[in-house]
């Protein structure tokens, strides 16, 4: 009988725990973080991004704070990384269909090599919508401490990073476009001012 009143309660705590964390997310107190994106880990509190440069392509270089005032999803990549290569699809589509003054979608490339091999790559693959930016020397990836490619970073309008998913992941799913959503609706965040989050399994 106790066995089966712990087994009620158990039940019942996930229950509610679970309808707690839609609720909090519905209200934007909270990312949803279910699904394709519970591995999402959340940076708390939010930090700066690293004050790095990466390469446009054109002898121009580019960082962080040039995309400042938007919700900024950082992917890095590589053309060798097959991962990388099976999402680039649906960071094609999310860009082409969340891409504006609100949100952008970031694609820096680790290949040493540059344009030399980022160009044929989106050319074949008809990437039309994504930047071509280039990280050769790796500065990129050593600043943001990845650990493995694709690392995609999202920042909010302030430059700070939200949090970071390790990984391929589909980027145009509605679990991804759930957090994207979240991240614009709620704004720019002050470090240490992220409500903390309710994982649902």
């Amino acid at each position: 009988m106790r066995l089966k009143v712990k087994l009620f309660v158990f039940t019942l705590l996930l229950v509610t725990g679970g309808a707690v964390a839609t609720a909090l997310a519905d209200k934007g107190e909270a990312p949803p973080l279910a699904g394709a994106m519970h591995e999402f880990i959340l940076q708390t509190p939010p930090a700066p991004a690293p004050d790095v440069a990466f390469s446009d392509g054109d002898n121009a270089t580019l960082g962080f704070k040039d995309f400042k005032g938007k919700v900024t999803l950082v992917n890095l990549w590589a053309t060798w990384c097959a991962p990388c290569v099976k999402e680039m699809p649906s960071l094609e589509a999310l860009k082409q269909t969340r891409g504006g003054a609100d949100f952008d979608v970031v694609t820096i490339s680790e290949d040493r090599t540059g344009r030399k091999v980022v160009d044929p790559f989106f050319e074949k693959n008809n990437l039309t919508a994504l930047p071509r930016y280039t990280d050769a020397e790796s500065a990129v990836g050593r600043a943001l401490r990845v650990r493995g490619l694709p690392t995609t970073v999202l920042l909010d309008r302030d430059g700070n990073e939200i949090g970071r998913f390790e990984g391929g992941a589909d980027w145009s799913g509605s679990d991804a476009l759930a957090l994207i959503d979240w991240a614009i609706k709620r704004g720019g965040a002050k470090p240490g001012t992220l409500p903390p989050v309710q994982k649902t399994p």
